[in-house]
């Protein structure tokens, strides 16, 4: 894991295409600034994980299904 230190103002430049920025700190809490491309997604973290999930269930089911339709004699 790389480890920067920003201040207020300052940003990170991820390729040539996203840029972090420090927009305000206040009572603890850092508000970020993100400018990238539209076609790549950015989520919190606990959000990226419950959409992780969502898909594998998704998956598994319809795994599930398709096991059913193709064991099933007509």
């Amino acid at each position: 894991m790389l480890v920067l230190t920003r201040k207020l103002n300052e940003a990170i430049q991820i390729g040539e295409e996203i840029e972090i920025s420090v927009v305000s700190i206040q009572d603890g809490q850092v508000k970020l600034g993100i400018n990238a491309p539209k076609h790549i997604e950015i989520h919190r973290k606990e959000i990226y994980l419950s959409i992780q999930q969502e898909n594998s269930s998704a998956s598994n089911l319809s795994a599930d299904i398709l096991k059913k339709l193709t064991n099933s004699k007509p």
